[in-house]
């Protein structure tokens, strides 16, 4: 089917049509979720060590802390889209809120570490369920020829909150004179770490209500003068809005409410569910949260002291912005898949020059100037490739690869995968870093970010320009 609704991008002296200021409005808005994302994600990073020295707790058990909060996230990111075509976008992106709030209070304040786990997988719920709600959302609200560009908010968003983590945490080490058991106002540094996530989680519940509901859930529960009236302030002007809404009607009467059971061909997921769930475990399988969890702890195991590993990881956070905002750049220009093919290629050789810089023997505790060096100039080189490709590029693709007719479902189980491979990888470095090889742990890496590229050039279709409803 061809739309009549398109619009076409701007080539940069075309002024920007007034319509897209709202846009970016309530897109920056909902992409407030993967703010939280980002901030969660990176924040444990300043507080693994003060959570270790007080409850006096090893390797293992400490890699549990921090991922179990990934297992709610997969919980919430399963369940998030059945529970937005009931209630709404904008009613779980307050529930998410709400959560996320007593979630930081809670784990700044924890009775034991088991309460502080309970704590965590609570707030991870409350991102799993933000994480598959904003692409969603934006999806659905952005116009077709700039829907990437928008669509890269949400990493965007992801990669910000992690800069301002990382900010945060060392700036409250500095009030603690460098420890993060240092005592302020009557609680550990690492707990104010904690703490402090309550003022973006509220941040992004009050958001909530100044933006409109998707026109496609309006729609889709009778309410279409108010669809109508959303779609005017986010479509071209020249759009035909009953033209529109018919279309959009059109590609709803074909499809019903999207469950589990639609997934599947017989027994096995469809091959486009098998795409997304690849998309979303190869993001993580490449280790690149392990640069936001345990970089400080990772480059104080290799003789950095805490106050540079604690710069070294603030700067790997600017590093991730400016791929982003490349990625968000190129992304409506170039497309999806040059981009993630460019992604895997760069982040193959840098984490490859990790492993062998890894391999050297500590001597005094530190390694050898070369390998520090280009450990150092390759987890850069790494997070700046991730940062312009598969780190916005797979946000994209799941907020718009799949059929209306699966789109709820199948983000949600795609986005279960993400979260599923992001515990297994931050639950095993700890152990598989200290106890085996933090070498052989980084070729591992190496290798899932090889596979990535065969992935995509065999599997990934091109989405860039085409509507929601042409994605069947």
């Amino acid at each position: 089917m061809t739309s009549t609704t398109k619009v076409q991008p701007s080539d940069g002296n075309t002024p920007r049509p007034d319509h897209l200021r709202h846009v970016i409005y309530i897109t920056t808005a909902a992409a407030m979720g993967g703010f939280l994302f980002g901030y969660d994600s990176s924040v444990i990073n300043g507080a693994v060590q003060g959570i270790r020295g007080r409850y006096d707790i090893g390797s293992l058990p400490l890699a549990q802390v921090v991922a179990v909060a990934l297992l709610g996230s997969a919980i919430g990111a399963a369940t998030a889209g059945r529970i937005a075509d009931r209630i709404g976008r904008l009613h779980c992106m307050r529930i998410s809120s709400v959560l996320f709030t007593v979630s930081a209070v809670g784990s700044a304040l924890p009775f034991d570490i088991y309460d502080l786990a309970v704590w965590r997988v609570i707030g991870g719920f409350a991102i799993g369920m933000a994480s598959v709600i904003g692409p969603a959302y934006i999806a659905e609200v952005s116009p077709a020829a700039y829907r990437g560009r928008f669509g890269s908010f949400q990493q965007g968003a992801i990669v910000l909150g992690i800069a301002i983590s990382q900010l945060v945490n060392y700036g409250i080490l500095q009030l603690a004179d460098g420890d993060q058991r240092g005592n302020l106002a009557g609680l550990e540094a690492w707990q104010w770490m904690l703490g402090v996530m309550v003022v973006p989680a509220i941040t992004y519940g009050v958001l909530s209500f100044t933006i409109p509901e998707s026109p496609r859930f309006l729609i889709s529960v009778g309410r279409e003068p108010e669809a109508k009236k959303v779609l005017a302030s986010v479509e071209d002007k020249n759009v035909d809005l009953d033209a529109r809404v018919a279309e959009i009607e059109l590609a709803m009467r074909r499809e019903h409410k999207s469950t589990f059971k639609d997934l599947l061909n017989g027994r096995n997921f469809l091959p486009i569910v098998w795409v997304g769930i690849g998309l979303s475990a190869f993001q993580q399988l490449v280790g690149i949260n392990v640069a936001f969890y345990y970089s400080a702890t990772l480059w104080q195991s290799v003789g950095i002291n805490p106050s540079s590993s604690f710069l070294y990881s603030f700067t790997t956070s600017i590093v991730n912005i400016i791929g982003t905002i490349i990625a968000i750049s190129l992304v409506d220009r170039v497309g999806r898949k040059p981009l993630a093919i460019v992604g895997s290629c760069g982040m193959t050789v840098a984490l490859a020059f990790e492993a062998w810089a890894f391999s050297a023997h500590l001597v005094d505790g530190k390694l050898p100037s070369t390998q520090g060096t280009t450990a150092l100039v390759a987890a850069h080189v790494f997070v700046l490739f991730f940062a312009l490709s598969w780190g916005v590029i797979v946000w994209v693709l799941l907020g718009e690869m799949f059929p209306n007719k699966i789109r709820a479902a199948a983000l949600g189980v795609a986005a279960s995968a993400q979260w599923i491979a992001n515990y297994a990888i931050t639950a095993s470095f700890p152990s598989l870093s200290a106890d085996w090889s933090l070498s052989g742990t980084y070729i591992i890496y190496t290798c899932f970010a090889a596979l990535s590229l065969p992935f995509v050039l065999l599997f990934v279709k091109e989405t860039k320009g085409k509507t929601l409803e042409e994605m069947g």
